[in-house]
Formats: structure tokens, C-alpha cells, sequence
């Protein structure tokens, strides 16, 4: 198999289902993101142009930012021809559990279903499907578009044509796949939040400043960025909520700070409200 799909779903366009479209249709792909909100469609839309342009201007596109732009479509259903159907909707397992029974319904036998659940257990949203052997997890990382790493996450029923084609696509977008087997967290999540959940611990406990805590990390063990930063990036409501997941599944050493708390409670939730554990100007 090579080159992506040439029809695919994205459900859901906040930042990182807009990221998702925008790498397959840089890609050669027409894209559908599905937003039944016309005010939620219109700024998805506006989140890929937004996101080609600054590409456009890295000099990361093969083509002009309008041409790709092109092969977007907002749409409030999947198209039935989609290759490849990613549901990118908030971490919430019910709401995936409906969102992919309801695409499965919407789309051919032989269209692959992806979800970018995060930490969420592969086999338990699959519960709701008919066809669980065609559902992989496809768990990509925001930035989308920078970003160099996407995680397949195998299920107990995912088939291995499936794996494979979906490492493939991941290398088709220019990143690199690493194959995990479904367990709480995964591989990237677990060890992420654990190291992020500590910085907080450290902050807290007045061991270090955010910025100390961070420089600490990224020049002592060549992190790309530290855990406070990351924490910001990623939102800490998102990092809450995977948090609480995992101190379910896995366990006190998971159990979220108190300043996690006191901060998500005050809306501080990192760079999309201008405010975490650093300020942020609007982007």
C-alpha cells in the first residue's frame, strides 16, 4: 500500500482534529471534517488555513497553502467513500464509543476507523463497533503539523493489515509510527504525565520555579521542551482528565496534584486561555 487515502474523515475540527486534516491533505488527501455546528465548522476551517499558511511560510509545503486548502471540505456527515475515518472528539470514552459506532454505520466494509484517544483503552471504544478488527488507534501529538511521532495503538481484535496500513500512512505524512500494544496510558501518555505530574509536585512543593523545573530537563536530559511547557501545550484539563484515568487504572502515582486542580478549577488551562503555568499571548 502507498500514499495516503484518497478520501479521508476527520470527526471533530477543535486543534488537533484541524491538525490531523491538515497533514493528509498536504498529503494528496481529500479531507471531510465533520462539524455539524456551523460556528464549530467555520472555525475549524479557519484553524487548517491558519495552520497551511504557517507551514507555507517554513517553506513545509509542496504546494501553495490555497491549492490544499482546497481538498478540505467541512461537512456535518462522513462521506461513505472515506479510506480512513479519525475521530478526534474530546477525551471522553462514551461520547467515542457513539462517535465511531455512528461512523461505522456511515461508511464501506473496508474503511479503517482511527481514533486519537490519548490514553483511552482501544478495546473498550471498540466494544461499539461491529467490525473491531478495522479500529486501530492513530494517536498523534500537537502540534500536528510539526510534530514527528505518531503512536499506533493495537487492540486485541485490530488486524495486522490494519496496523501496517496505518504505520504506513503515519510514514506517507512524513512521521514516524511506533507500534504499541493497548494498555492504560500507552507508552507516550504514561511516561508524559508521570514526569509532568511530578514537575507540578515540584512547583507545588516550591522545590524549583516553572521555568527552573523546565530548563532543569531540557538541558540536563535533552527534552525538546520541559514538562511544565509541555503541560501548557497539551492543555491542563487534557492532562487533568488522562491523569485521572490512569490513577484509576494504574494507581496512586498517577493521583493529580492539588495545583493541577486549583488551576484547571481557575480556568488557567495553559495556551488556549492564555494562562497555565506560564503566560500566553493570543494566538
Amino acid at each position: 500500500m502507498s500514499g495516503v487515502p484518497k478520501r479521508v474523515g476527520v470527526i471533530g475540527g477543535g486543534r488537533m482534529g484541524a491538525g490531523i486534516a491538515q497533514v493528509f491533505a498536504a498529503a494528496g488527501a481529500v479531507v471531510t471534517v465533520v462539524e455539524r455546528d456551523p460556528g464549530a465548522a467555520a472555525a475549524a476551517r479557519e484553524r487548517v488555513a491558519t495552520g497551511l499558511q504557517r507551514a507555507a511560510e517554513r517553506g513545509k509545503l509542496a504546494e501553495d497553502a490555497v491549492v490544499v486548502l482546497e481538498r478540505v471540505e467541512l461537512s456535518g456527515e462522513l462521506p461513505g467513500d472515506a479510506g480512513l475515518v479519525v475521530e478526534a472528539v474530546p477525551e471522553d470514552a462514551a461520547l467515542k464509543v457513539q462517535v465511531l459506532a455512528a461512523a461505522e454505520s456511515a461508511v464501506g466494509e473496508g474503511t479503517v476507523l482511527a481514533t486519537n484517544t490519548s490514553s483511552l483503552s482501544i478495546a473498550g471504544i471498540a466494544e461499539g463497533l461491529r467490525h473491531p478488527e478495522r479500529f486501530v488507534g492513530m494517536h498523534f501529538f500537537n502540534p500536528v503539523p510539526a510534530s514527528s511521532l505518531v503512536e499506533i495503538v493495537v487492540g486485541p481484535q485490530t488486524a495486522d493489515a490494519v496496523r501496517d496500513a496505518a504505520a504506513s500512512w503515519a510514514a506517507e505524512l512524513g512521521k514516524t509510527a511506533v507500534v504499541v500494544r493497548d494498555s492504560p496510558g500507552f507508552a507516550t501518555s504514561r511516561l508524559g504525565v508521570l514526569l509532568g505530574l511530578e514537575a507540578i509536585r515540584m512547583l507545588e512543593e516550591g522545590v524549583a520555579d516553572a521555568a527552573s523545573i523546565d530548563r532543569a530537563m531540557e538541558l540536563g536530559y535533552r527534552h525538546p521542551m520541559g514538562p511544565l511547557r509541555s503541560t501548557d501545550l497539551v492543555g491542563l484539563d487534557v492532562r487533568l482528565a488522562i491523569a485521572e484515568h490512569l490513577h484509576r487504572e494504574l494507581g496512586e502515582r498517577f493521583a493529580p496534584p492539588r495545583l493541577l486542580r486549583e488551576k484547571v478549577a481557575r480556568g488557567e488551562l495553559g495556551r488556549k486561555a492564555g494562562q497555565g503555568f506560564y503566560s500566553w499571548e493570543a494566538s
